[in-house]
């Protein structure tokens, strides 16, 4: 990493960055002794799922208000609540207080995630950009890997409520970083915030979200309690269209969804997602059930993704300069779709390095897919739209995650309803591979979206540098 007066900025955006990524896999280590302690086994599934809600429906409200107050009150604001859920979820004395701990650090992380990448587009260049994003994508596969082993120590050695505090003095050291460091000129002005717009786009994530995490668990798709869900969903997003249109300041500007760029690139960010969770959830059980790895060795084949991801994301500034940014996430989806292939050819006698091979080409492909497209969105506007564009490809790529959770989960309920006397590696295998060639049918529709939605060209924003925001000593401009 070049060593210049932006460089510790970077690394509190990395340590924000390390906030968010630790949490789901730290905390999921030390779920069996977090029941032990608080009781409340039938409410699991809410520890994570109240998360990744208030994390995901706030990422577009907080990306607005990024652009309307500036970053660095919005990233302190969501590192500050995200600390504090931190700590009073490590005093919960109950399940359900937990859970009510969990939604107030999912606030905070919302913020993290909406104003993270948004800094890192206001103090590099586009150029820069690309390099930047393999660091921050590095932490998701550091995490993943290391992650699950804390989480481990601490709740054998220690105790779970240190799976949250040990979260206070990774955020304190950013903080104190941001708050001497990043430096902002932002116009003063009275706005008239969107709160009827704000209110329908968290009524509709929330329902739409919350029916897709429930669906096929909690109530059957075709349930009442489904349907219900999914109108409100519907119900409040027409009701958002036509109160974006009208509003002075909309938290969801027509002008930047409407469009083919902004909305071929938010679909394909979606369908990336979706391919990111599948995995995820699926190849490291069908190791250990259908390979039979230990689960430290099944986590290293998901690694590899980890590993490939920031590599690719790192080199993609090299070819959206040459090729443009739309090319270089075709090419990207060309190793993904490889990816779906060679999953799709996995069975029972399938040797660790083809599972394996298959990881590292997804991570190559994500790398190059949702890199360029973020650099790409945020080349077409200036300052003041950033974080709105930026938070709509963050609140995509989450959402595509809920919906893969739930479309690849459906997909593996299906299949095992069908295996009914057959050996367990056996059933587990054949309910992966749907999963694995749905992964691969992903892929495809990615590819699809971008040649046939996403325009070539980008055009670029001719403010989009235009000073507002400098690193290091409050004298010192932007570059050196």
């Amino acid at each position: 990493m070049r060593h210049d007066k932006r460089t510790p900025v970077l690394f509190a955006l990395i340590l924000s960055m390390a906030l968010v990524a630790m949490d789901t896999t730290i905390v999921a280590t030390a779920i069996p002794q977090v029941v032990d302690s608080l009781g409340g086994f039938s409410q699991i599934g809410w520890v994570f799922s109240v998360y990744m809600l208030a994390q995901t429906v706030t990422i577009p409200i907080y990306g607005k208000l990024a652009d309307l107050y500036g970053r660095k009150p919005v990233l302190i604001f969501g590192i500050v609540v995200f600390l504090l859920g931190s700590l009073v979820s490590a005093m919960a004395w109950s399940m359900t207080i937990l859970i009510l701990f969990r939604a107030l650090q999912g606030l905070g992380a919302g913020s993290i995630g909406a104003t993270v990448n948004t800094v890192a587009g206001d103090i590099y260049s586009v150029e820069e950009r690309g390099r930047v994003q393999g660091y921050l994508s590095s932490v998701w596969g550091i995490a993943a890997v290391v992650a699950p082993a804390i989480g481990g120590l601490f709740a054998e050695y220690l105790t779970w409520h240190w799976i949250f505090l040990v979260n206070l003095p990774i955020g304190a050291i950013a903080l104190l970083l941001i708050i001497r460091l990043l430096h902002e000129d932002v116009e003063r002005h009275s706005h008239r915030i969107d709160y009827a717009g704000a209110l329908l786009v968290l009524v509709s994530a929330s329902a739409l979200i919350l029916g897709l995490l429930q669906g096929g668990t909690t109530w059957a798709w075709d349930s009442p309690a489904s349907i219900g869900t999914f109108l409100v969903s519907v119900g409040a997003a027409i009701g958002l269209v036509f109160v974006e249109r009208r509003a002075a300041e909309p938290i969801l500007p027509p002008h930047l969804w409407a469009r083919r760029l902004p909305a071929g690139s938010y679909a394909t960010t979606l369908t990336a997602g979706m391919m990111v969770i599948g995995l995820s959830i699926y190849l490291p059980n069908w190791a250990q059930q259908v390979l039979g790895l230990k689960p430290v060795v099944a986590g290293f084949v998901l690694a590899a993704m980890s590993i490939t991801w920031p590599v690719a994301s790192g080199l993609s500034a090299r070819l959206y300069m040459r090729v443009g940014f739309r090319n270089t996430a075709l090419l990207g989806t060309a190793f993904a779709i490889s990816s779906g292939a060679v999953f799709s050819m996995l069975s029972v006698s399938s040797p660790v390095w083809q599972p394996v091979l298959g990881s590292a080409l997804m991570g190559a492909g994500m790398g190059l897919i949702v890199s360029p497209l973020l650099v790409g969105l945020q080349s077409t506007v200036g300052w003041s739209e950033r974080g709105t564009i930026t938070g709509g490809a963050m609140f995509a790529r989450f959402l595509g995650q809920s919906l893969g959770a739930a479309v690849f989960g459906a997909i593996t309920n299906s299949v095992l309803r069908g295996q009914h006397g057959v050996a367990a590696d056996i059933a587990t295998n054949a309910a992966t591979h749907a999963t694995f060639v749905g992964l691969l049918i992903s892929a495809v529709a990615t590819a699809l979206i971008l040649v046939t939605v996403v325009p070539r060209h980008f055009p670029a924003h001719a403010g989009q540098d235009d000073g507002r925001v400098r690193s290091g000593p409050e004298q010192e401009e932007l570059h050196e």
